[in-house]
């Protein structure tokens, strides 16, 4: 009975301890001091903890640390294998590196457990749009574009989408709808 009052203690001061850090990380995020934010982070890391991963790799991204940065949110993933948000976390330091190839693999990750995912089928398809792989692109916006008929972003480059692949009404009624959004888009007015 002893040893049980003695574990619970000491669980409930480690917890509390775990809180503080991230209190202080916190803090000293918000104040940019990200080195003490890490050291706060730091003092109570345990490699098993999904949340310590996920915040240290956030804080080593924020720092400019994007190795080490992947290398949290990677521990993160393989402790929660279906998290989204480490997945969305760990395209940070990726797409700051400039592999544009290992983004799209976990966005392709995220959409196998989420194919609804409006955020990365619209950044799907800015990826192929800027790469000027039309059909691709096209694909994932108009995924967006169902889903949020009335979005002015999904809109517009999608009505750009269409147009680059020679599909002038529906661009057109695209960049009309756009228009409805933001009367003054010169983006879809040059695109009519």
């Amino acid at each position: 009975m002893i040893l049980h009052f003695f574990l619970a203690f000491a669980l409930l001061d480690a917890q509390t301890g775990i809180e503080a850090a991230f209190s202080a990380s916190y803090t000293s995020e918000k104040k940019g001091e990200y080195k003490d934010a890490i050291k706060a982070i730091e003092s109570v890391y345990d490699a098993s903890s999904y949340e310590l991963n996920l915040r240290m790799g956030w804080l080593q991204y924020m720092s400019g640390f994007f190795q080490k940065s992947q290398s949290y949110y990677k521990k993160a993933i393989q402790l929660m294998p279906l998290s989204i948000e480490a997945k969305f976390g760990i395209v940070y330091p990726v797409s700051a590196m400039g592999n544009w190839d290992e983004v799209i693999l976990y966005y392709e990750e995220i959409l196998r457990i989420d194919p609804q995912n409006s955020v990365v089928n619209y950044r799907m398809g800015s990826i192929y749009y800027g790469n000027e792989n039309y059909d691709k692109s096209f694909t994932y916006l108009e995924k967006v574009v169902n889903l949020y008929p009335f979005d002015y972003d999904g809109l517009i480059l999608f009505a750009w989408c269409n147009l680059n692949l020679g599909k002038y009404k529906e661009a057109k009624a695209l960049f009309h709808k756009s228009l409805l959004l933001n009367p003054d888009n010169s983006s879809a007015k040059e695109g009519l």
